[in-house]
């Protein structure tokens, strides 16, 4: 396997080329038309401030489905008590503020400035939604990704009080659900998302769904 230099040239290789961990190639730019196509073929950017832009695709591939997201008892009660307020595309800056801040103070972050920029442009021009989540009109958690036809790619999320991420990834499954999407993409495996019901797909799988999602 080889990890491919990308050029100027809106093209990226097979995903299936990569390494055995996902990454694929480095370079390139965070252009709208370049973002598109890398997510319209499973590809997404992340790397860390300074280093050059590294593109990845996973294989197998962690995603949720709209109708198997995981709600336990606990997390039914809060969302009866209506504590939270929930919004769609209400404070999207916001929200990868919040993300990217919260990660810098945890862990470093993987959202610099110029991927903060990269997908503000694409909410912009409606590649990008973000979930809010509210509690007393203030911001307390959310969570933002890219939308292609009916596939969702997650992003980031971020949670300022107990569960108001995911209250926010529960919104949005319930209602792309409605809207008959195929996956929340999540990327890379995490215990959190596993229990909100998010499994490993084999890579097959994840291509047919992807082409159904965004062609058909």
């Amino acid at each position: 396997m080889a990890i491919y230099e990308l050029s100027n040239e809106l093209i990226f290789p097979n995903p299936e080329l990569g390494e055995e961990d996902g990454l694929l190639a480095f370079g390139g730019d965070l252009s709208m038309e370049r973002l598109l196509l890398a997510y319209s073929n499973g590809i997404f950017p992340w790397y860390n401030e300074g280093e050059p832009i590294m593109w990845w695709s996973p294989r197998p591939r962690f995603i949720i489905k709209p109708d198997e997201i995981c709600i336990s008892k606990s997390m039914r009660k809060i969302i009866r008590k209506s504590q939270f307020k929930v919004t769609f595309n209400n404070d999207f800056e916001g929200v990868i503020s919040n993300c990217k801040s919260m990660r810098e103070n945890n862990e470093g972050t993987w959202i610099t400035d110029d991927m903060k920029d990269a997908y503000i442009n694409l909410f912009k021009n409606g590649y990008a939604v973000s979930v809010e989540t509210y509690l007393d009109d203030e911001l307390v958690g959310g969570l933002y990704g890219v939308v292609i036809g009916r596939c969702y790619f997650g992003e980031s999320m971020f949670s300022r009080v107990s569960n108001a991420s995911k209250i926010a990834l529960i919104t949005l499954a319930e209602v792309l659900k409605e809207q008959n999407f195929e996956f929340i993409d999540c990327q890379v495996y995490t215990e959190h998302l596993e229990s909100m019901g998010a499994k490993m797909v084999p890579f097959d799988e994840f291509k047919a769904m992807l082409h159904r999602g965004i062609y058909e």
